[in-house]
């Protein structure tokens, strides 16, 4: 079994808090991670799922009884299904005063923090999962990105080359095609997209959308990388701009796509308001776009917003998996002159700019608007690329191999 990263993050909530709730979109191995932990709290510890229908319609029925028919310690998979358990779980952890009673996951985390945070204020730690990262599969600790980060520790790593990162691009990280090889990846896909709209947002969209919502999806995959433009998806979609704007919030808080922001402040302000589209899975992306092997997806128009992608989504995970919220340290940078720069991380009062190319010697060129942060505190600067080894193109911005990320 793959060790998850926020495994320890995951114990020390549970020391803390009565409640602990993991969050992500499905078959990240929410359950998997959970029962895990759970074992070495408790052998006794009671596994319930709403995926059983029987289950759910008891707690939906009447969550008080169902409640004291099911003592803590307690598992409970995809509780968004029966919300109302909340408001008599937050009874019993009040009446107990323990922590680590009870552990939630579900896949609609739109409304499972919501409703978390109406009943278990104070009570409740949280934490997102998605799919692996690559220092994941490797069995890398796991860093939270920053060019300033020292790069020794990286030495001796066998560095992939372009096909090869490609293919991990086209399959993706979901935990099933990771641990199962031989499994197609077009295969897999097919199917969690057929999940994903009967299980996750059936109930969100009116039935007639189906098939827009899904064709909303390739649409937005097609857009990886690029800015977000409500008007002209919907145009595509043939939808009005306010259920675009609805269904992408639904993309985002099922945990499939990340909606990068743009980086604003009194000195340096930014001119586009638009957020800009990533997903959280390149498979999926992979599979939207209709690419069957790894190949097609190298040489095609978007083969660098793919890598850009893939890039953009670890260093999310980095953060998340750390405990993060990703959204309080990763921006965009882009002007009226269209100069761009593909990530600014603020953190310890710096801000960090990044550029990501797909080539392996990217120049002095590749660092060229870096020079629009020019009298603000700016850190260590990085072009992620395919470089074998980091070299340095100025004395504050270096090369980083995209394995060392």
């Amino acid at each position: 079994m793959i060790k998850r990263a926020i495994t320890e993050r995951i114990l020390q909530l549970a020391e803390c808090f009565p409640v602990v709730m993991v969050c992500g979109p499905r078959q990240v191995g929410k359950t998997t991670i959970l029962k895990e932990i759970c074992m070495k709290i408790s052998e006794d510890i009671e596994y319930i799922t709403f995926d059983d229908l029987q289950e759910r319609y008891q707690a939906q029925d009447d969550p008080k009884s169902f409640l004291q028919r099911h003592s803590a310690p307690m598992l409970v998979d995809e509780f968004q299904y029966a919300p109302d358990i909340l408001s008599y779980i937050k009874i019993d952890v009040d009446l107990h005063q323990k922590n680590g009673m009870y552990f939630l996951t579900g896949s609609q985390m739109f409304s499972m923090m919501r409703n978390a945070g109406e009943s278990l204020a104070g009570r409740v730690g949280i934490l997102d999962l998605y799919s692996f990262s690559y220092s994941e599969i490797i069995e890398r600790e796991n860093k939270v990105f920053l060019p300033e980060l020292d790069l020794k520790q990286y030495a001796g790593i066998k560095q992939r080359n372009l096909m090869e990162i490609f293919e991990h691009i086209f399959r993706g990280s979901m935990p099933k095609v990771v641990t199962t090889p031989n499994l197609s990846a077009v295969d897999y896909y097919r199917g969690y997209v057929r999940t994903y709209i009967e299980r996750d947002i059936r109930d969100m969209i009116n039935a007639k959308y189906e098939r827009k919502y899904l064709r909303f999806l390739s649409c937005m995959a097609a857009r990886a990388g690029q800015e977000f433009i409500a008007s002209e998806l919907a145009k595509e979609v043939e939808v009005d701009n306010k259920t675009i704007n609805n269904w992408v919030s639904i993309l985002e808080t099922t945990g499939i796509v990340y909606m990068m922001q743009p980086y604003f402040s009194n000195m340096l302000k930014r001119i586009t308001k638009r957020h800009r589209i990533y997903f959280l899975d390149t498979g999926l992306v992979c599979y939207l776009n209709m690419f069957q092997d790894a190949r097609a997806a190298e040489s095609s128009s978007m083969s660098g917003a793919l890598f850009e992608n893939y890039v953009i989504s670890e260093i999310i995970k980095s953060y998340v998996f750390a405990g993060l919220d990703p959204k309080m340290y990763l921006y965009y940078y882009r002007d009226s002159s269209q100069k761009e720069i593909d990530l600014l991380i603020q953190k310890n009062g710096k801000l960090y700019p990044v550029e990501i190319k797909k080539n392996t010697s990217p120049g002095q060129k590749a660092m060229k608007n870096f020079s629009v942060l020019e009298g603000m505190e700016v850190g260590a600067g990085a072009i992620i690329c395919m470089t074998d080894i980091p070299a340095k193109l100025s004395d504050n911005v270096v090369t980083i191999p995209a394995d060392w990320i």
